[in-house]
């Protein structure tokens, strides 16, 4: 079996590695933080549909307003985390896992 070089294949952490630099560069470390925004906003976006719920009623549910839900889940808000528990136990009657790597 050939291996990945010898079919010109480029892995997507070469890609990434590539066009921001590798991890631990000042680059790299700030599309890792939005592409991890990114896919917070995705996660709750696919929860809130999954229940069935506009913006404007999961907003309504854990008092805060649409245009902050849409921000958020379009990565152009910092979340507190008081507000992301909020969102996630009050609005979607979830629980929120956190996961630490050093």
């Amino acid at each position: 079996m050939k291996n990945v070089k010898e079919n010109n294949i480029t892995s997507l952490d070469e890609l990434i590695d590539k066009k921001y630099g590798k991890i631990g560069e000042p680059e790299r470390e700030t599309w890792e933080h939005q592409f991890e925004a990114f896919q917070l906003g995705v996660l709750l976006e696919e929860a809130r549909l999954k229940l069935g719920l506009t913006q404007e009623q999961l907003a309504e549910k854990c008092g805060t307003n649409k245009s902050y839900i849409s921000r958020i889940e379009n990565n152009a808000s910092d979340i507190r985390l008081s507000t992301l528990m909020k969102i996630i136990q009050t609005g979607l009657g979830g629980k929120l896992k956190l996961t630490l790597e050093i």
